[in-house]
């Protein structure tokens, strides 16, 4: 069998991964077929619903850390897509992940024959390096030390001290970057993808998160009678709770919009019904930005993670509020 050249995506909450694997999507070669495991820290699998459209096949391990919650369903959701045989892997860990651990297995015995791995991209907002949220994130500093390519997305929001900050970060690591880009909405060179991978060492041990109950499956089904479940999670640090809406509840557009720009949460990502269509919402200090997508009949999925525990209970009151049976 080919080896399949493979990547990994990585970057910290809201950093814009999933976007710069939509702009990659949007460009790779039409004769290529592509494959793309996603991995979320909540359970209802957002970017998967986003990326499944694109064209490409894709798998989920949703509900914390990928090599933490999923050494089999990891191994499961590869062996399913090489399955397929793709002419690219695409992964990408949840934002609060730690790639070593993915690099291992990656690159072990079990997976050498049949994956070529290439270059590790990390994608970040220059805006980060002045807030310590970010630089003394264990995990923050291990996605960019173990990056051989970091990549200055959202640059078109920055002013000149982001992007000196990030400059004097990443040019002082060692060893050095093979590439450092700068990019707006997420626009990765596609040759990046191609460039060698280069051994390089995290400087902290990375502590596993066990999850008190196995993470549903994407696309669980709801028992009858019910409109939505919550699903909640926690590790890290860090908070989620998510909710997965019956496809015949249709939420009110502008409503939805202005209670998503009052959270005060770390990150919001929905995928949503409307009277509209369907749209996914994508929330980071409470900027609200919004992409339509060409989905019917699809059930909603509301993801809200933050490092402190919010009233969810009074967020889940509102959701129904805006929410009525479309039939």
């Amino acid at each position: 069998m080919k080896r399949i050249p493979t990547n990994i995506i990585t970057g910290f909450l809201g950093a814009g991964k999933t976007t710069s694997i939509l702009s990659l999507l949007a460009r790779k070669p039409e004769n290529e077929k592509w494959a793309i495991l996603i991995n979320e820290f909540g359970n209802v699998g957002v970017d998967g619903a986003i990326l499944d459209q694109q064209g490409a096949l894709v798998k989920e391990v949703p509900g914390g850390c990928m090599c933490c919650v999923a050494g089999l369903p990891m191994s499961v959701g590869i062996n399913a897509l090489l399955a397929q045989k793709p002419d690219r892997l695409l992964l990408e860990p949840t934002g609060l992940g730690h790639p070593k651990e993915i690099i291992n297995k990656l690159t072990s015995d079990t997976y050498r024959n049949y994956i070529d791995l290439k270059a590790t991209i990390t994608v970040v907002d220059p805006r980060h390096f002045a807030d310590t949220l970010y630089t003394d994130n264990q995990n923050f500093q291990d996605q960019l030390a173990l990056a051989d390519v970091v990549v200055a997305n959202k640059i078109d929001e920055c002013v000149d001290y982001d992007i000196l900050a990030f400059e004097t970060y990443v040019e002082q690591c060692e060893p050095a970057k093979v590439e450092i880009g700068k990019v707006e909405q997420g626009e990765l060179e596609l040759s990046w993808l191609d460039i060698e991978r280069i051994e390089r060492q995290a400087e902290h041990s990375h502590h596993h998160h066990e999850s008190d109950e196995a993470a549903p499956l994407p696309g669980f089904e709801l028992a009858p009678g019910e409109t939505f479940v919550r699903k909640e999670n926690s590790g890290q640090g860090y908070r989620s709770c998510g909710w997965f809406f019956a496809a015949d509840q249709i939420f009110d557009f502008s409503k939805l919009f202005t209670l998503f720009s009052n959270i005060n949460a770390q990150r919001v990502k929905a995928v949503v019904n409307t009277e509209r269509g369907c749209f996914a919402f994508n929330v980071v200090n409470q900027v609200v930005t919004v992409n339509e997508l060409s989905l019917e009949g699809f059930e909603s999925r509301i993801e809200v993670i933050d490092k402190e525990l919010l009233p969810w209970d009074e967020l889940e009151q509102i959701l129904c509020s805006l929410a009525s049976s479309g039939q």
